[in-house]
Order: C-alpha cells, then structure tokens, then sequence
C-alpha cells in the first residue's frame, strides 16, 4: 500500500479556506488529550488559556515526545476493548475473515497516513477537525467533529456496558432494595449504575494529566487478558476443541464493523504526531504500532474461536470458567481499561459543550459539573436500555469508526491534494478504500441496527 514517509502527491489545493480561522469543536478534544498549543496560534492559544490547566500526556517537558514513548502513545490508543469482542468477530465472519482483519489494518494504518500528510500541508492544522476545514471550510469541521464526538460518547456506553457485564460475571445475583421506593435493582443494571457513580467524579477534573498516564496501563493490560485467555485454555481444562466455521457471509458485516472499530485511533494521531521531537517520523509510529496491535488482536481472536468456536460471547470473558484465577485476573485486568478512559472519552464531549455555553463567572465550576454530571446519566440510560456490548461495538464500527477511519481521510486528502496532482495507482488505491469504508458502514450499520431491534 505504499506505507512509507513519501511525501504526499503534490501540493495541496488552494480553496481559500484557513483552518485557524473559526473557534471551535476540536479545541476540547485536543486539550483533553493532552495537546498543548504553539504559541503562533492564536486560537488554540486563547483556548488554552480558558482557565483548563491541561497536564500533557505527550510531549516531554524538553521539546516534544520521543520516538519510543510516541509508539507506547499510540499502542494505547488502539488498544482497548475491541480485544475483548474480536473473537466474536471471527466467530461472526469464519476463519477466512482473519483477511479482512489485516486488510483493515493496513487500510486504517494507510488513512493515518493520509491524515499526517494532510497536516503536513498547513502549520495551522492541529487535529482532525481543523483537517476537514482546510479541506471544506467550516462544514467539513463540523462534519469531522460531529463524527469524533458521537464516536467517543458512543464508547463510553460500551465502557459501561462492558464494565456491568463482567462485574455480574464475578459477583453473580447481587441486587439492592431500595424499599422506600419499593425497586429492586440487580445484577448487570445494578453495576452499571454504582460503576458511573465510582467513575463520575473523574470526570469533575480539569486536568486528565493522572488520568492519562493511568490509562497507559491499558497497553499492559491487554497484553495480560491474552496470556489469562491462554491460560485457560492450556492450564484451566478448557482446550482448543473448536473448529469453527471457515465463513460466514451473513456474518460479515458484523465482523468487518468490529475489526474497524479495533483501529480507531484517528481521531488522536494529529495530537500524538504533533507531540513527537521529530514529527517526520510518525509514519514508522504508526506501522509498528498497527502491527503489534493487528498482532495481539489476531492472537486473541485465534485463541478464543479455537477454544469456543460458534459459542465464543460478545467478551470473551464471559466464557472463561467461573472461579479460576486466570478467569479472575482476566476480567479485573479488563476492568482497568473502561476505569480509566471512561472520563478520557466524556471530557471532550463536555468541554466542547461547555465552550458553547458558559461565559465567564462565579458559578462557571458548579455548571461545569453539572453538564458532566447530565452526561454521565445519559450515557447510563442509553447503557441500560441497549445492553448489548457486541451489537452496539459493531454499530459504532460500522457507521463511526469506518468515517472517521477510512471515508473522512481519503475524502479529505483528495480534496486538500486535487485529485490531478495524485498519481493514478494512489487514486485508485483510495478509491479502493472509499468503496470499501462504504460498504463496512452501510452492511455493518444495518445488520448492527437489524440485530439491536431484534434482542428488543
């Protein structure tokens, strides 16, 4: 696919659109990662100084990141809790879907690139969005924002869901009786609801400093469930007894949304590429990151179709035998992830509604909470009404991740290139990507929303 730091195919069309020139939706999400504005940006400079004192998770004090902790970066970012539904993927597509699983990654490795280029093209860009600008002016800003934004909300009621899953798992019929109001909340919709609470005030924070560097651990972490999955099946008595299906057409929607929904990291790569000393490397950082991640995700989906074939759950899991200590390590090491990103995902969210509605004053802090605080219930309403962790993973796979990862990159690129100055190979190879990006978000979109209204 032409992975490599070549520089891009010419340069870029001249619109007469500025990407510094309208405030808006992406600042939030860029101080919640972490991204700390250059002084020759006025805008990004004059939302850093809205009083959000912003910890890097980055840049290093000296001048940027190094090429070792930029790769750990953006291990992090793509390695999450798609880890835990790959293997249903595979259940749901057969054996020969593990193509299309490296075929998304080096499709989505590719678009990352295409994204590192696009901000080659203009000092002004400094995130995603700011790239749909250049490219379309203040529609494809919001266009590229809206997509971010409903992406993040839309995992972190996956966190939840997730997180209530397995806490039912370890603590099978827990209830809690509120007799004043003569209900009865139990299991899964019970841990949900204590979950937000424990997670709420994390969200109060300013600064996602603590936050970010806790949620490092997740890289740890995932490497730690594959090794609890094989130490089931090798030490635990479960086996490799499976064969599976070798494909499952109707299936392949749902798998070709949860593969992508494993790659999405794009809308981070500007903030991890601006953060490096030596940006002319990101494009080595993301080869290696997508292949150590495309490794770990294929370990775990082989291990858990081999073991549990056609029966594999939505989290794998939840499949482990019940009372074993690699099954216990598994699902607390899994708790980590959703602990700590669950407050990465909301913030933007809320700074980017905050920005839109508060003025300065006195009770700026209470309405701040407030917001945070209506946020977390939202997504504890939408997590208890469609508690389906594979379904709502593959619908954000399918419809989100696959814009964000594959349409918006390709589309921007060419608009901000020209079509004329590409070559024909490279116009028909992100033709390629477009045709496919389309086809994952239309098939997995509906089979996902097929799927939901169903288990209703």
């Amino acid at each position: 696919m032409g992975i490599s730091e070549a520089a891009p195919c010419g340069a870029p069309a001249d619109d007469g659109g500025s990407a510094s020139s309208l405030p808006g939706l992406e600042h939030p999400l860029l101080h919640a990662y972490g991204y700390e504005p250059r002084k020759e940006d006025p805008d990004a400079a004059a939302a850093g100084d809205d009083d959000r004192e912003v910890q890097s998770f980055g840049p290093d004090p000296g001048g940027g990141a190094s090429f070792v902790r930029t790769c750990f970066n953006g291990l992090n970012a793509l390695s999450g809790v798609g880890l835990l539904s790959i293997p249903y993927a595979l259940s749901e597509g057969g054996w020969l879907s593990l193509a299309l699983l490296l075929i998304v990654a080096a499709v989505c490795c590719y678009t990352g690139l295409l994204l590192q280029r696009c901000m080659d093209a203009s000092p002004a860009v400094r995130g995603y969005p700011e790239i749909g600008e250049l490219a379309f002016g203040r529609g494809g800003r919001l266009m590229a924002s809206a997509f971010l934004y409903a992406e993040l909300y839309l995992v972190a009621i996956g966190f939840l869901i997730l997180e209530g899953d397995n806490l039912d798992k370890l603590f099978p019929g827990t209830s809690l009786s509120l007799a004043p109001l003569g209900v009865v909340v139990s299991g899964k919709q019970l841990f949900v609801v204590l979950v937000a609470l424990v997670i709420l005030p994390t969200t109060w924070l300013r600064s996602l400093g603590v936050l970010a560097y806790v949620s490092a651990s997740g890289v740890l972490a995932s490497a730690v469930v594959v090794v609890c999955v094989l130490w089931a099946a090798v030490a635990d008595g479960v086996g490799f007894r499976a064969r599976g299906r070798m494909i499952n057409v109707s299936g392949l929607p749902t798998a070709l949304g949860l593969y992508t929904f494993c790659y999405c990291g794009h809308a981070i790569f500007p903030t991890l590429c601006n953060s490096m000393k030596e940006k002319k490397k990101f494009s080595r950082v993301l080869v290696i990151c997508f292949a150590a991640c495309t490794l770990n995700y294929g370990s775990m989906a082989i291990l858990g179709y081999l073991m549990y074939g056609d029966d594999v759950k939505s989290q794998v899991t939840l499949n482990l035998p019940e009372g074993k200590l690699s099954s216990k390590l598994a699902i607390y090491t899994t708790l980590i992830n959703p602990f700590s990103k669950y407050a990465l995902m909301v913030t933007p969210l809320a700074a980017a509604v905050e920005e839109r509605l508060l003025a300065a004053g006195n009770n700026r802090r209470s309405v701040s909470i407030l917001i945070r605080t209506l946020l977390v219930v939202s997504t504890v309403v939408v997590a208890l009404a469609v508690p389906f962790f594979g379904h709502l993973m593959a619908l954000v796979g399918s419809l989100l991740s696959a814009m964000a990862s594959m349409l918006l990159p390709c589309v921007f690129y060419l608009k901000i290139f020209g079509v004329a100055r590409c070559g024909r190979a490279e116009v028909s190879l992100i033709a390629s990507i477009i045709a496919l990006g389309s086809l994952v978000a239309a098939t997995g979109t509906y089979s996902s929303l097929k799927k939901i209204v169903h288990e209703f």
